[in-house]
């Protein structure tokens, strides 16, 4: 099980083990075929410098909550599992199954997109990640931009590549656009943004954009509409 995606992805020195590699068992993933073996091997871990990470059970809460906010539609039925260079995350989809199984759901915080991937966990692993690689994971974007940074070190895993001015406002999709900055920070920036902007008509235009800085706590597809 898994050997394509093994073969596939090379994982980064000192993230696949520690506090890192507490699996990820929501109730509701139980039942999601392979996934509880996938992530007693890979809960935590990294690949090929940061273009790939998979959560474990303390990433994951926190990327639920950044979900439920930026993208409250999808609030009661998501549940995320990984997430890529970009801040992109993966999450199952149970408003979505196929033979009793979830399908996969990409939410973009530099788009405000949420792109419905066709597959159930083990396509997902096994097909879409081995075999699509660069529509997954925009591995070109990441090659380009490692260049032009030159880039010779792992992305953190609180680490992602954003969007300094996100594309649903203006900003283009190029490396010169792009930025490293704290994950958690780029979803809540971004989950205000869109929140603000979700009810304006087409077209129209944004004076100025203000950021309220959240409490601080203690110790590939179809667009949907």
């Amino acid at each position: 099980m898994f050997d394509l995606f093994r073969i596939k992805f090379s994982q980064d020195g000192g993230y696949a083990r520690g506090r890192q590699s507490v699996s990820w068992i929501a109730p509701k993933l139980q039942f999601v075929t392979g996934y509880a073996d996938y992530c007693a091997e890979f809960a935590g871990a990294s690949f090929d410098g940061g273009l790939y990470r998979v959560h474990n059970a303390e990433s994951a809460s926190k990327a639920g909550d950044l979900l439920r906010g930026a993208f409250p539609d999808f609030a009661k039925r998501i549940v995320p599992f990984g997430y890529d260079w970009l801040g992109r995350q993966f999450a199952f989809d149970f408003g979505r199954m196929r033979e009793a199984e979830p399908q996969i759901l990409l939410l973009e915080p530099g788009t405000g997109q949420a792109l419905e991937i066709p597959t159930t966990f083990m396509e997902f692993c096994e097909v879409e990640l081995t075999t699509e690689t660069n529509a997954a994971l925009a591995v070109e974007f990441f090659d380009e931009w490692s260049m032009r940074t030159s880039r010779t070190h792992a992305l953190t895993r609180e680490q992602c590549v954003g969007y300094v001015v996100p594309l649903y406002l203006g900003g283009s999709d190029t490396v010169e656009n792009l930025s490293i900055t704290q994950l958690d920070v780029y979803w809540e920036l971004c989950g205000q943004m869109l929140r603000s902007t979700r009810a304006l008509q087409v077209g129209a235009s944004i004076a100025s954009v203000e950021f309220t800085t959240p409490p601080i706590e203690s110790p590939l597809a179809r667009e949907i509409p």
